[in-house]
């Protein structure tokens, strides 16, 4: 693997810690910069019918992976020295500390955005976050996939994502996030830069998977939540939480008034 440049270096940290989808000036981004960035597409529909080489070399519709379950999408390429592999790692991350299962309650799909790369690479990279999740069952939930130029082209439109080649680094340059989508591949909702709170994508699987998922606690709080795509993030919802205060006092006050009746009965 080619070591990274300082000038590459510099430009995933760049792209790590701005706020891909703020609306900035182009003046005040580098020129390489401005046709970078993530646009959100929510609700929109993924091109199901594209095919995609897995980590075994075998050539699979995208529609493969979208049945009954929600999925998580990072776009990467394998041999990044720097930026996707802080998008894989805080990924995993992540996941580790959710309470719902690769392969189990959703699905996860990495794909690499650079057509020179091979399914080889795309095991070695997925039995490397195979081992540091290290969950039972991981491995037919979890998939690493490569492409031709066509349809990579074709996802990353779909997706929003812009990224372009730097000739000079011979490297990619690109924003960071991932994105969650429904069981039948309609986008849900996005998460910016390279850490992903766990919270916020526990409610974002609930809610693609249609409510399936999740306990009665999920369903209060995600009452108290809102997604907010300015931010790509959950928020407070004030009013809301007021709203659930204020049942909740008045179940109190009449269990309490149900429990002093039966007394004064008695």
């Amino acid at each position: 693997m080619t070591r990274p440049s300082p000038f590459a270096l510099l430009l995933s940290f760049l792209i790590a810690t701005t706020h891909v989808h703020a609306q900035l000036n182009a003046s005040d981004q580098p020129e390489i910069l401005r046709n970078v960035g993530i646009d959100q597409r929510l609700n929109e529909q993924l091109p199901l019918d594209l095919s995609f080489r897995d980590e075994a070399g075998q050539t699979v519709p995208l529609q493969k992976y979208f049945e009954e379950k929600p999925v998580v999408i990072a776009l990467v390429y394998y041999e990044c020295p720097m930026l996707c592999t802080q998008v894989l790692n805080g990924l995993v991350e992540t996941l580790r500390l959710l309470s719902f299962d690769v392969g189990d309650q959703f699905d996860v799909i990495t794909v690499s955005f650079d057509p020179r790369e091979t399914p080889e690479l795309a095991a070695r990279k997925k039995s490397v976050y195979l081992q540091r999740y290290d969950r039972k069952g991981t491995e037919a939930g979890w998939h690493f996939l490569t492409g031709d130029s066509l349809a990579i082209q074709q996802l990353t439109e779909a997706l929003g994502f812009r990224y372009k080649y730097d000739p000079f680094t011979k490297q990619y340059v690109h924003a960071s996030g991932i994105i969650v989508a429904t069981p039948q591949g309609k986008l849900a909702r996005y998460f910016f830069g390279i850490e992903y709170p766990t919270r916020d994508l526990r409610f974002a699987l609930i809610e693609a998977a249609d409510n399936r998922i999740g306990s009665v606690v999920d369903q209060v709080l995600m009452y108290c939540f809102h997604y907010d795509p300015s931010a790509g993030k959950y928020s407070l919802a004030v009013l809301n939480v007021l709203r659930v205060a204020g049942v909740a006092t008045v179940l109190m006050l009449g269990t309490f008034m149900i429990v002093m009746l039966r007394r004064e009965r008695r």
